[in-house]
């Protein structure tokens, strides 16, 4: 029993991670209608850039608050430069930019940084809390996010960027009609994302070590959860990813084994998917032709 509960916890703390990552696919998705399959490459870039910051002689939390600004003036930038020409595109050449993307943004990562794994500081205490169920930096890591997915939430219902944000993504037309400026709406949640994946490579790299791969299996377990939430729901796609982190430690652990938990999120995407695509708490579109 202390070992389910033990898996249950820590599948908590992991699945903060995974909601995260998951909420930045969703806000892309919401306003571009494509995931973006470069938000873990742009999550690790991040995290390079948290590092080097740290080893200049910087706090922890002033480093990782500067990687924030700067992952988020990132994300601003590639919608503007990348993403604005194609706006129009097919969908087939919006797919391209973001495999190209990935590509270009992991090349960047072992350019920049070299490709040897590193080790990743945490701002907490690593002797195990809550009776050895959970560890320091489990439990840190999963109030940070939970932080951050409040912020968040806060920012889109009660402030008027938020709001305007919103009202871009979900009726671009209408929101011109208004006044809102749609482009730089579209722009700030880019930036808004690449921000959120800023914070969820900062607080995984401590687990996997930091290497230019560190989050390719990351994203594919937020992907899952994002689907499984409902890939149009920032709140499923939150829920989403918390429950794949208790499915993947509960299936790793008594199911499957460790070396095939990877294959439970493959397996989460195939089942939404064929049964519910729309997810457990996304809307379900009927279009007439």
């Amino acid at each position: 029993m202390e070992g389910f509960i033990h898996q249950v916890i820590s599948g908590i703390a992991t699945g903060g991670i995974y909601a995260s990552v998951a909420l930045a696919l969703v806000m892309i998705y919401q306003a571009t209608h494509h995931v973006n399959f470069a938000q873990g490459e742009m999550a690790t870039f991040s995290t390079y850039i948290t590092l080097t910051f740290i080893n200049a002689g910087l706090s922890y939390w002033l480093a990782f608050g500067l990687a924030f600004i700067v992952s988020f003036a990132i994300g601003v930038l590639i919608e503007r430069i990348l993403m604005r020409p194609m706006q129009n595109a097919p969908v087939l050449s919006s797919v391209g930019i973001f495999v190209g993307l990935l590509l270009i943004v992991n090349s960047l990562s072992g350019w920049f940084f070299d490709y040897t794994i590193k080790q990743f500081p945490t701002p907490f205490p690593g002797k195990p809390m809550w009776g050895g169920y959970v560890s320091g930096h489990e439990l840190g890591s999963t109030g940070v996010t939970l932080v951050v997915l409040i912020g968040v939430y806060l920012f889109f219902r009660h402030t008027r960027l938020g709001l305007a944000m919103r009202a871009a993504a979900f009726n671009p037309v209408s929101s011109r009609l208004v006044g809102v400026r749609v482009g730089w709406m579209l722009a700030l949640g880019w930036g808004l994302a690449a921000a959120i994946g800023s914070v969820a490579g900062c607080m995984v790299a401590p687990i996997v070590f930091l290497d230019p791969n560190m989050m390719s299996g990351i994203l594919l377990y937020a992907f899952a959860g994002a689907l499984l939430g409902g890939i149009d729901s920032p709140l499923g796609a939150v829920l989403g990813g918390f429950a794949v982190g208790v499915i993947e430690n509960l299936g790793g652990a008594y199911v499957v084994g460790t070396e095939l938990k990877l294959t439970l999120a493959l397996v989460i995407i195939v089942t939404v998917l064929t049964i519910k695509p729309s997810g457990l708490m996304g809307r379900v579109v009927h279009s007439r032709v």
